[in-house]
This record gives structure tokens, sequence and C-alpha cells, in this order.
């Protein structure tokens, strides 16, 4: 069997199929949130196989493995590149109707022109085909982002970082402009064992001593500055649920006093310390106009076993179902009564939570900038078909689809891009169907424009890219 994926994949209808081939497949890509290597993007790598290119670092094709049995030696541990391929290759086919089967065929055939359905049969003639093909310069670090007509993408740093790779980066003759996000989790968690080692760090990098919760503040405030002087617009945050403990400048000073003098702090000190460092830091985005996300609803690191062996981002977290919407309102609600809440993204982990988080969004929408705060895209458990499309459903019922700034891969493999093509034809679909039930007009020009506002020009514009 061959040619699996067709040019009509996922498009039922003439509708569909002319919204997708002629207005959204074309559209540059701006995938605004990944965890991509700046070392491998500034050095241009070439991968050896396909093993490394494709499922070393990726927990979506580990957790499949593992489900089928298959021995960790195969999946993390000591075995070839060649061996993990083929394992890989003989879960494939068990994957149906999980998205990496999709994705697989997507990846293979969009990169490596592999059109043949993979099995065990066939696996290793595959990965001597693509291994010979990645040895080329066509298919370096960049050249494979070139290749999917990326624009734009923004990986995503710890506040320690020099962001050395990404000034590399800027001075390479290279066409996608590629950014960062600061990630300040590590300082939020005080109730990590790794906090005050954390701190030490975080000193050393800026040179000065923190010993105290205003110092902290002056750390990270220097280190976003530091961050926006490099071209960084952008914050992260993966969060279970945001915080509206109140509390007084005294009580927080206390809490961080104890916390680094090896005292324990209570569970209510913990979102006291949380919700005020994270209006702290809210504050500073706002300054300097930066955009916000909040990425939440992940119960992380389950599995204590594995965790302390693999450590964390090697699959063993899932969906959490924590109450979202008090603490997010009234988090968003203290920013706005200062007039200090800036652009934000607020994505959603537990399906349970869409309606919640699509009504949320409209509190804070002022007028001021369009789609100001937006509900992220399906992310992690949920960017798949039916993920995609209830969160489609959610923002449409409830906000407005027009203002969305679109798909994005959150994801630590460059063979991930596809994933937007694969939003795009399921966005295309969804109006392609309404306009056949005549739920919509038939209007191709005004809803192609449409859907590429959703796939390249929001985005574009929200984050005020110049590309």
């Amino acid at each position: 069997m061959s040619h699996y994926i067709g040019p009509d994949f996922l498009l039922e209808n003439r509708y569909s199929k002319e919204l997708y081939h002629d207005y959204a497949h074309s559209m540059p890509i701006i995938d605004y949130h990944n965890h991509l290597s700046p070392s491998q993007i500034a050095n241009d790598v070439i991968f050896q196989n396909l093993t490394q290119a494709w499922i070393h670092g990726d927990h979506y094709k580990w957790r499949a493995l593992r489900t089928l049995g298959i021995d960790e030696k195969f999946i993390t541990g000591s075995a070839s590149d060649k061996e993990k391929f083929l394992k890989w290759a003989y879960a494939v086919p068990f994957t149906m109707r999980n998205p990496l089967y999709h994705w697989t065929h997507l990846e293979l055939q969009r990169y490596f022109q592999i059109t043949d359905v993979l099995r065990p049969d066939n696996a290793l003639a595959i990965y001597d085909e693509v291994g010979q093909k990645l040895q080329s310069p066509e298919y370096s670090y960049r050249s494979l982002l070139t290749h999917m007509n990326v624009a734009y993408l923004c990986t995503t740093e710890d506040p320690t970082d020099t962001l050395e790779d990404h000034g590399k980066i800027a001075t390479a003759n290279f066409k996608t402009k590629v950014s960062t996000a600061f990630r300040p989790d590590n300082a939020i968690h005080i109730d990590s064992t790794q906090f005050n080692s954390y701190l030490q760090q975080l000193s050393k990098v800026t040179g000065a001593d923190i010993s105290t919760y205003d110092q902290l503040c002056d750390a990270l405030a220097n280190r976003i500055t530091y961050f926006h002087e490099r071209g960084c617009r952008i914050s992260d945050h993966g969060l279970p649920h945001l915080y509206s403990e109140s509390s007084t400048e005294s009580e927080i000073k206390s809490i961080f006093k104890k916390k680094i003098e090896g005292r324990t702090i209570t569970q209510k000190e913990v979102r006291q310390y949380k919700c005020a460092l994270l209006l702290f830091l809210s504050k500073k985005y706002h300054e300097y106009d930066w955009v916000q996300q909040f990425h939440l609803g992940a119960l992380r690191n389950n599995n204590t076993r594995m965790y302390e062996t693999l450590g964390p981002n090697t699959g063993w977290d899932s969906i959490g179902d924590w109450l979202q919407a008090e603490r997010l309102s009234k988090f968003l609600n203290r920013l706005d009564s200062e007039n200090a809440l800036c652009k934000t993204i607020i994505y959603n982990l537990n399906p349970r939570d869409n309606e919640v988080m699509a009504s949320m969004v409209g509190n804070f929408n002022d007028g001021s900038i369009k789609g100001k705060i937006q509900f992220g895209s399906g992310w992690w458990f949920l960017d798949q078909k039916e993920g995609m499309t209830n969160q489609i459903n959610a923002l449409s019922n409830i906000g407005l689809l027009s203002c969305f700034v679109g798909m994005l891969t959150d994801s630590r493999s460059v063979l991930s891009f596809p994933r937007h093509e694969y939003f795009r034809r399921i966005l295309c679909n969804i109006f392609g169907k309404e306009i056949e039930n005549g739920e919509l007009p038939t209007d191709i020009k005004w809803i192609g424009k449409l859907i590429q506002d959703v796939c390249y020009h929001n985005a574009r514009s929200y984050f005020n890219l110049e590309l």
C-alpha cells in the first residue's frame, strides 16, 4: 500500500479542498512556541540518521513504545539508533487512530518524499534511504526549516540562558527568523527541591547576590532586560493553574527567607509566593510590551520511579483536573485593574475547560488590541484532530475565530512542522463542511482571507513581526 496521505487528506468536499489548496497551503509558518534546540539551529546540525532527527527526545513516541511493552533499552537506553528505529517501525501499525500515525506519514512525505506506509518489512529500506538524504546539506537542520517555509520560530529558554546561540543565528545567513521566549518557571516553583540551587545559578549569571525576595525580583528584571535587548518579545509559563492568593509584601519576603534558610513553607505560602512573583513578572512583560503565554493544566512527573531514573520531559505527564476559572479570572483581573495586562495567550490541557477558557478571554478583550487575550490552540495531549476541532469550535461559538493567532508545534523535533499543515487541513475542512451544509455562504474569497489570517497574518500582527 502506498500514497496513504494524498493531496486531499482530511478534506471532505470541494470547498474544503479549494480553501486549503488555494488559500492555506502556501502560507508561511509562524511557530511562536516550541522547544527546538538553538544550538542545533546555530550549528546547522547534520543528523547522522533518522532516529537522531525523529525519535530522540520525542516523548510522544516513547509513550507509545512503552505501551506496546517495548523495553526502555530501545527507547531511551543503550540500543543502537538503527535498533531504536526498527522498534518504532514495528510500533507504527499499532498506532492507528493515535495522531502519531498521521504525523509519522506526513513527516516522512513532507521532508523525505517517502510515500509508503511505514511497516517492519520496509523499515530498513526507509532508514537507509533517509539516512543517505540526511548526509546532504539539503537536509541540514536549517534546510529542513526552510523546506517547510518556516518564516519565524520562537524557542523557549530559562532566564539563566546566555542566548549565545541565538546571537550566532542572528548573524547567520538564514532566512527563518529565530527568537526566544523567557520561561522563568524555575524561579516560580518555590516548592521544588531544586529551588535554592537554581537561585545560585541565577545569581552567578547576574553577578548579584540573591538572598532576599527583592534581590530575586531585581535579578529577574535584569534578565528580562537582557532577553529584550536580544530580541525576545514573548514569555511562557507552564503551570497547573494560575494563582490568586492575596498577600502582603512582608509576607512574601518572609516566605522567601524561610525557603532559602531551609525551613518548611506551607501550601498556602507556596501559592502566595507564586501569585506574587507571577504578578511582578506580568507587570514587567507589560512594561516591555511582550506577549505572555500560560500553558495550564499539566499534571507532571506522575511516575516517581521513572522520573527519578530518566528525569523530566520523558513521558510521565498527563492531563490534570484542577478548577481553573476563578483563579484565572482573579489573576487577570488584578493585572487589568492596574492597566498592566499585556497581550496574553491561555492554553488549556483539559478538554473539559475549553468553553471556560474561551469565555474567560472575552472578559479581558477590552477593544484596545485585536485579539488581545487569546484562547491558544490545542496543545500536548490535545494537538490532534479532535482536540483541535474542539478548541476551534469552542472559540468559534464563544469568541471570534477570525482573530485567532493559530497553530504552533510546541515540539522538540525539527520534523514536527507538518503539524501546521494538519491544523490547516482541519480548519479548512470545518469551514468547507459548513459551506456545503448551507451554514456559511459560498464566499470563498472572504472565508479564504479569514483562513489566511488564522494561518499567518494574525500571528504576524499580534507579535509585531517584520518578515
